[in-house]
């Protein structure tokens, strides 16, 4: 549930699974978590692009790596539910 609180902010969508959804209700709290440590957040990156570390690329392969996995997983269910129709088509 921790991340969902972490999550919210203006013009912002979040899927959560029915008992995350329900632990949220009974004790999440709602606020604009996501403009919170804005300056902290921003030393860190300053401190990660010292080390060499490039965040425009790890989250942009995050990204293209994330929307395969969902593309993959869809696929196979299609292919699923193709096969499924079939053996009840006969």
């Amino acid at each position: 549930m921790l991340y969902a609180e972490e999550l919210i902010g203006a013009d912002t969508v979040d899927t959560m699974p029915p008992a995350t959804i329900d632990a949220f209700r009974d004790h999440g709290q709602i606020r604009a978590s996501l403009e919170a440590g804005l300056e902290e957040a921003a030393e860190v990156f300053r401190r990660l692009a010292n080390l060499g570390i490039d965040m425009n690329a790890a989250t942009e392969k995050l990204q293209v790596d994330g929307v395969k996995l969902f593309a993959d997983s869809f696929d196979t269910l299609m292919k699923s539910l193709a096969s499924k129709r079939e053996s009840l088509a006969k």
